[in-house]
């Protein structure tokens, strides 16, 4: 069952900062809607004051955190180690998707590299931490990141990437709004 904290502490915040990859899920109130899971990296995860915790969203194909945390706010950081000692650590809170222009926006932004391709800003107020073992994680090095996202942003261009967002990340899968769909597209 693992370990159980009201905020994070000291060891936490050194096993987050040690970690490339984390995972991020949300889902909606609907017993059929579905449940999102996704991987992030990029050094774009930070451990904010007041409790609050965050990581800097690029467009992507999808937008359900958005979706998610707009319609409830539930969320949930998941980070293992895949090299040293065993270790998870899960994140449980109520999160937010902050967009340019927004005071959210405009308070946290200075703690994130922000690209031409950041869509948002994931905020989340953390209510409990819980640690597990995480002896069936399995052992991996870490090479590098990809750069991928970069270059296919990059050839989009500003009013591309504007475009892609209103038509890929103004819903979710379930037909949820996000935050880009009640802006219509526009992050500022």
């Amino acid at each position: 069952m693992g370990k159980f904290y009201p905020t994070l502490e000291e060891t936490h915040k050194e096993f987050i900062l040690k970690q490339h990859l984390f995972f991020i899920a949300t889902a909606p109130l609907s017993e059929q809607g579905r449940i999102n899971l996704s991987p992030k990296g990029l050094d774009c995860f930070r451990i904010l004051p007041d409790g609050r915790v965050g990581y800097m969203d690029l467009i992507s194909s999808g937008n359900e955190t958005s979706a998610h945390t707009l319609e409830n706010g539930r969320i949930t950081f998941m980070f293992c180690s895949f090299e040293g000692t065993p270790n998870i650590l899960r994140l449980y809170g109520k999160g937010f998707a902050a967009i340019r222009g927004t005071p959210e926006w405009n308070q946290y932004e200075k703690h994130f590299t922000i690209f031409p391709s950041t869509r948002q800003l994931i905020l989340a107020d953390i209510d409990l931490v819980q640690t597990s073992c995480g002896f069936g994680v399995p052992l991996f090095s870490f090479e590098g990141n990809r750069d991928i996202h970069f270059e296919w942003a990059e050839k989009k261009g500003e009013s591309g990437l504007q475009n892609y967002m209103i038509e890929k990340n103004s819903t979710s899968l379930d037909g949820l709004p996000t935050n880009i769909g009640l802006n219509q597209g526009s992050p500022e």
